[in-house]
C-alpha cells in the first residue's frame, strides 16, 4: 500500500502554532497478481504483435520479389525458346548452303576437268583423245598418237597443269589397223592432286 502525505513535513516539537492538517488518501495495492499478470500479458502481446507485424511485412516483400523473379523467369524462358528456334533455323540454313555449295562444286568439277584435259590435248601436237573416264581419285585417258614422243609430250603437259600428281602409262601399242601412217593407241592413268577450292 502506498501512503501519500499531503501535509508536508511534520510539525516541529517545541513550537507553538496552529496545527494544520492536510487530507491524505490511499491508492491501494497496485501490485496485485491480477494486475501484474495483465500487464505482463499486455506487454508480451504488444511485443508479439510487433514481431508478427515485422515478419508479415518481410513475408509480403519476399512474395513480391518471388512474383517478380517468376515473371522474369518466364520472360527469359520465352527468350530462350525464341533463341533456340533462331539457332535451329540458322543451322538449317547453313546446311542448305553447304549442300548447294557442294552441288556446285561437284557440278563444276567434271566440267573443269574435261576443259583442262581438252585444252591440254589440243595444245599437244599429234595426239587425239578417244575416251576419258573420271574414276574418282583417278582419271583414265585413252587416245591415239602419231608417235611415242607425242604421248611423252602429253604426259609432260598434263603434269604441268597441276591437276595430277602421278601419271602412268597403262598400255601403249602400235595400231595395225591404220595402214597409211604410224599410229599408237595409249591408255594413261592420272592420279588427281588435291586442288584447293577457289574462294
Amino acid at each position: 500500500m502506498i501512503r501519500i502525505n499531503l501535509l508536508g513535513s511534520p510539525k516541529p516539537k517545541g513550537k507553538k502554532g496552529p496545527a494544520i492538517k492536510m487530507p491524505s488518501f490511499e491508492l491501494g495495492n497496485l501490485g496485485g497478481p491480477v494486475v501484474q499478470g495483465a500487464a505482463v500479458f499486455l506487454i508480451a502481446g504488444a511485443l508479439n504483435f510487433g514481431y508478427w507485424y515485422q515478419l508479415d511485412r518481410e513475408k509480403k516483400a519476399i512474395e513480391v520479389q518471388a512474383r517478380l523473379a517468376e515473371q522474369k523467369n518466364h520472360e527469359l524462358a520465352d527468350i530462350k525458346v525464341r533463341f533456340m528456334e533462331r539457332q535451329r533455323q540458322a543451322e538449317n540454313y547453313k546446311r542448305r548452303v553447304d549442300v548447294i555449295d557442294e552441288l556446285r562444286k561437284n557440278q563444276s568439277g567434271p566440267v573443269n576437268l574435261l576443259s583442262m584435259i581438252g585444252d591440254t590435248v589440243n595444245s599437244t601436237e599429234a595426239v587425239w583423245l578417244n575416251n576419258m573416264q573420271d574414276l574418282g581419285a583417278n582419271v583414265a585417258i585413252e587416245g591415239t598418237a602419231l608417235s611415242s614422243d607425242a604421248v611423252a609430250n602429253l604426259i609432260s603437259n598434263l603434269q604441268k597443269t597441276g591437276f595430277f600428281r602421278n601419271i602412268e602409262i597403262k598400255e601403249t601399242y602400235q595400231d595395225d589397223r591404220v595402214k597409211d601412217m604410224q599410229a599408237f593407241q595409249f591408255t594413261l592413268t592420272c592420279e588427281k592432286a588435291a586442288v584447293k577450292a577457289k574462294s
